[in-house]
């Protein structure tokens, strides 16, 4: 389990952020942008966004109940999740809007139809979850999402962490999912996953594009892109479970648990990325793919 969680504010040094209305004025010399957080395992990450009182928000996988079967309490558990996760993309883009005002305007009317995209998803996933009998705050939810790119004070690097990298993940986990749910008999699910994803790719696309723009115009984003990737992955590194570890439901975590899900190829490409950049991410995946093996 994870230890006491300390949460803090934490000056934001060089913060491109709007500057915060009760901040010390920066023309005395004092850091304007704050942002609030929490320290979990030696780790600090932006403090979590206001939930309901329903929910029971924790920090870390073995705080989760994660079933590794297809029954009933986890298939409710999985659309809980995933409905918590579409909320956290949500304010995600929508905090972008509130922190980068300067932002190019068609950026910023990407960022808002992404808001308004996963607020459709997390209403899609809540209704599907009370069709399956279940409800709100059932499970445990979790913000590592928020917390590591709210911590990032540039706009390039939130792209490139929850665009390119949280939401280029989902493109490849929704195409094994929807294939998993519907070979389960649950059509309903695997048609609402399916819908989901057709938006994510778009979500991806246009951060693909919005980093490359902005780094043809001023190479030295390229720095800034790198250093989230890093954070990101140091992030990973400080959270994730270990091979025999497990979570509070008695799930084991295993070396096949922790590998990447297989590589969505033909939805990565639609998103933009390079068959290059892919071929990267399938050697990290162990080079699997969703596309059946008579096909390759």
């Amino acid at each position: 389990m994870a230890g006491p969680v300390r949460i803090y504010r934490q000056g934001a040094r060089g913060f491109h952020r709007l500057p915060s209305r009760t901040a010390p004025d920066a023309r005395a010399g004092v850091v304007v942008n704050t942002v609030p957080t929490k320290e979990i395992r030696g780790f600090v990450l932006a403090a979590d966004p206001a939930r309901e009182e329903c929910f029971t928000v924790v920090n870390t996988d073995d705080e989760m109940h994660e079933w590794p079967d297809m029954s009933e309490i986890s298939r409710r558990e999985r659309i809980h999740r995933h409905m918590n996760n579409e909320t956290g993309a949500m304010e995600i883009a929508a905090q972008a809007l509130v922190d980068f005002p300067e932002a190019p305007w068609g950026l910023r009317m990407n960022l808002a139809r992404q808001a308004t995209d996963e607020a459709r998803h997390a209403e899609l996933l809540l209704t599907r979850l009370v069709e399956m009998g279940g409800m709100k705050g059932e499970f445990p939810i979790a913000n590592f999402e928020w917390g590591v790119t709210n911590m990032l004070d540039n706009l390039p690097g939130r792209l490139a962490v929850q665009n390119r990298t949280f939401e280029a993940g989902l493109i490849d986990l929704l195409g094994t999912l929807r294939d998993k749910w519907r070979k389960e008999g649950d059509h309903a699910t695997a048609d609402m996953l399916e819908s989901i994803l057709a938006d994510e790719i778009t979500h991806v696309r246009f951060g693909n594009r919005w980093i490359k723009r902005m780094t043809e115009e001023n190479p030295a984003i390229l720095l800034k892109v790198a250093m989230a990737v890093r954070f990101l992955g140091k992030a990973i590194g400080s959270m994730q479970l270990k091979p025999g570890e497990t979570n509070v439901v008695g799930t084991v975590w295993t070396e096949e648990k922790l590998r990447p899900p297989a590589v969505n190829i033909e939805d990565r490409l639609e998103a933009e990325f390079t068959m290059d950049e892919i071929k990267e991410v399938l050697s990290q995946a162990g080079f699997r793919t969703i596309i059946p093996s008579a096909l390759r």
